[in-house]
């Protein structure tokens, strides 16, 4: 029995971590989870999974949850989440976060050797290398659940790295991909939250449509699979059935597929080493009929280009990078930016940034704060 700890349990991804929990309750039982505000997720939570800890956002939400014969203790706050996160009896957990708020809990779980599954991509983003010595000195595993890194992982198992050549993770393109830049100057809100493929939080799905999403994946495997960033490759692929592919120096290419569905890389990355049957829609090639691939535009996917950039650039460039896109996506989602707008705060901030390479983590963290808090305009 693996015992499961959640952060970002109100989340798309956190739901269906509960899900996978709930169809192997053989083999996994939730013992800790964090919410943000979302108090009646945490009551059902709680009302069905009988865990011993949970957390909230505020103080005052505990008084709204009715816990008469339940055993949960209720924390609060940053100070509650840090004690979801290293909670003694995880033996994995999955981080499913929105931002870089993600990256303290995700150390502090380190440090107590727990096993992290990561769906937050930004802990990687602003601190990498932080992060991943610090899992290295601990012997924690840092198991990926974004189905592209899930997929590299998958088809690097019993694989020597340095026989890679290249990684090549694809990207649908999002709610816009037949769109010209032209075209994206009058999207809406209601048009970019619609993807074609995947059901996820509007944060990510915003992310997805500028290729942003594909940006934080990009840097986020450099770390994961320690490679340069030359050597990392997106490509267009709107089916979103292959998941990502490895070259290697033989020129084979190994490419994962399955259905858009996440709970496969939950359940992977909850079971690892080891696969455990699901219950689910099975892929078929046959009513596929085809798979397409277009070389990727930086032209047109500025985000993604301005990710390229931070991470080669590196220093604390990727966490203004991603502070100002967490800042302006949360602008746009609130109608007081455009679609473009986005991308223009981003590459401003970025030129104008005093990069400071290799930065402790109280740098990183005082960079993150402090462009999150300044008022922005157009």
């Amino acid at each position: 029995m693996k015992h499961i700890g959640i952060l970002g349990a109100s989340g798309s991804v956190g739901m269906q971590g509960l899900d996978i929990i709930r169809e192997h309750a053989e083999s996994f039982k939730l013992v800790s989870f964090a919410v943000g505000q979302s108090v009646d997720v945490a009551q059902a939570i709680i009302d069905e999974f009988n865990p011993e800890i949970c957390c909230v956002q505020n103080e005052a939400d505990i008084a709204n949850l009715n816990l008469d014969g339940k055993q949960t203790k209720v924390v609060f706050g940053d100070k509650g989440l840090l004690e979801v996160a290293s909670y003694e009896k995880n033996d994995i957990l999955l981080n499913s976060i929105l931002g870089s708020v993600g990256l303290r809990p995700t150390l502090h779980a380190i440090d107590q050797g727990i096993d992290i599954a990561l769906a937050n991509k930004e802990t990687l983003v602003v601190a990498g290398e932080i992060v991943m010595q610090r899992a290295k000195e601990k012997g924690v595993n840092i198991l990926p659940v974004d189905s592209e890194h899930s997929a590299i992982f998958q088809c690097l198992n019993g694989e020597d790295s340095k026989n890679i050549e290249k990684l090549i993770i694809t990207a649908s393109g999002g709610s816009f991909r037949d769109l010209s830049r032209e075209q994206l100057k009058d999207v809406t809100l209601e048009d970019a939250l619609n993807h074609p493929n995947w059901s996820m939080g509007k944060k990510i799905t915003i992310d997805s449509a500028t290729m942003m999403n594909k940006g934080l994946e990009v840097i986020e495997a450099k770390w994961l699979f320690e490679l340069p960033i030359e050597r990392i490759e997106t490509i267009l692929h709107k089916q979103s059935i292959i998941h990502s592919m490895v070259e290697f120096n033989d020129t084979s290419v190994i490419a994962q597929l399955g259905t858009p569905d996440m709970r496969m890389p939950i359940l992977y990355a909850f079971s690892y080493p080891d696969r455990m049957p699901r219950n689910a829609e099975r892929l078929n090639l046959a009513d596929v009929a085809t798979l397409d691939f277009k070389a990727m535009d930086l032209e047109r996917y500025k985000c993604l280009a301005l990710a390229y950039r931070a991470i080669e650039v590196g220093g604390t460039l990727p966490v203004v990078m991603n502070a100002v896109n967490e800042v302006a996506v949360d602008m746009f989602l609130n109608g007081k930016i455009s679609f473009l707008d986005i991308e223009t705060l981003i590459e401003r901030e970025m030129d104008a940034h005093d990069v400071i390479q290799d930065p402790d983590l109280d740098t990183i963290l005082a960079v993150d704060a402090d462009y999150k808090s300044r008022n922005y305009e157009v």
